[in-house]
């Protein structure tokens, strides 16, 4: 209970997907090798050469020496006691063991600086990503109920950088951000939290919290930041549902009755729930989707269409495709229709 306690009091902050990048360990280990590489070539150099350099405390270097001349070079500008004096080991130290000794220190600091810039880096990305997001889904909560929606999202089309993810469990960001989603670590239910997630620039907000008096909350803060957005919400109870409506969403589905219907209904004909469950899940088989009136359908019957028409949205007033209102269509009708299921590839082919 303790480590589950320390795992959500984290403090709110937005974790971008993560670029394959090396291991730490595996990196400095790379490095390591590279220094020790240049600093065994320098030795070489040094040793092979020997005879025109002097030391001043023997006159004469042997292998020893070598390495000590090259750790006092490459590591520092050297202590004078063993020196280069014939023409061609001072020749092999400007043209060979001075550019060693920068390529020794460039990858010694490299570490160092590539720490300190990393956070400018991610501080650079998370701008860029401010910067450019627009009219996004926020999708908070991701459990089972967040990551169907997600995945119905993305199957209509929907690009997983056009998502944010709201949880309070750093886990469950991690595992959203190695999905390729953008994750917001922390509480909903906070306005600041929501703020980090640029709810208030978003065009569909998707809760799917665990508890009922969490979505209401969210609900509450969603619809003070954002106005205009599309709220839907999942409830365990049916009996919250008119209060979640209150708080501002504009669609609640009640997820314990909404399984329990499937099932009895599964019980009564399984290929009616075979065909309901086809329905809901987005991307295969049959869809059920929303869509505008044509201008070659203006006029017609809701039979003289060319889909399948199950209800014509009329403003507020949602009808029926028996409903004698239904026909004629109008311009400003917005059919619910069952088509026949796409990818996004072919979508994109066929317009």
């Amino acid at each position: 209970m303790a480590r589950r306690a320390d795992e959500y009091l984290v403090t709110a902050r937005v974790k971008l997907p993560r670029r394959k990048t090396v291991r730490p360990l595996r990196q400095v280990s790379r490095r390591l090798l590279m220094a020790l590489f240049v600093l065994a070539l320098t030795v070489f150099l040094v040793y092979a050469d020997h005879d025109g350099y002097h030391d001043n405390a023997d006159d004469s270097v042997d292998f020893l020496d070598s390495v000590y001349y090259a750790t006092v070079t490459l590591s520092t500008t050297g202590y004078g006691d063993i020196v280069p004096y014939s023409d061609s080991a001072r020749l092999v130290n400007v043209l060979l063991v001075t550019p060693l000794r920068v390529c020794f220190l460039i990858i010694l600091v490299g570490t160092t600086l590539e720490v300190l810039t990393e956070r400018t880096r991610e501080e650079w990305r998370l701008n860029r990503w401010r910067s450019n997001l627009r009219d996004h889904t926020v999708i908070v909560g991701y459990g089972t109920k967040g990551r169907s929606a997600m995945q119905t999202l993305c199957a209509t089309g929907l690009k997983k950088e056009q998502i944010v993810i709201v949880d309070p469990s750093n886990k469950v960001i991690e595992a959203a951000n190695a999905e390729g989603f953008v994750g917001v670590v922390g509480d909903a239910t906070r306005s600041d939290v929501l703020l980090r997630a640029e709810l208030q620039r978003a065009r569909q907000i998707v809760i799917a919290t665990q508890r009922d008096d969490t979505a209401v909350l969210v609900a509450l803060t969603a619809r003070q930041l954002n106005r205009g957005a599309k709220i839907v919400a999942a409830v365990r109870e049916e009996e919250n549902a008119p209060l979640l409506r209150q708080s501002g969403a504009d669609a609640v589905i009640t997820s314990a009755s909404a399984a329990g219907r499937l099932l009895g209904l599964s019980v009564l004909s399984p290929s009616a729930g075979t065909v309901m469950e086809d329905l809901i899940q987005q991307g295969s088989g049959l869809d059920l989707i929303e869509r505008p009136v044509i201008k070659a359908e203006v006029g017609r019957s809701v039979r003289e269409t060319d889909d399948l028409v199950v209800s014509v949205l009329r403003g507020h007033r949602l009808l029926g495709y028996d409903d004698p209102a239904a026909s004629p269509l109008q311009l400003t009708d917005r059919l619910i229709t069952i088509v026949r299921a796409t990818s996004p590839t072919e979508s994109g082919l066929a317009n």
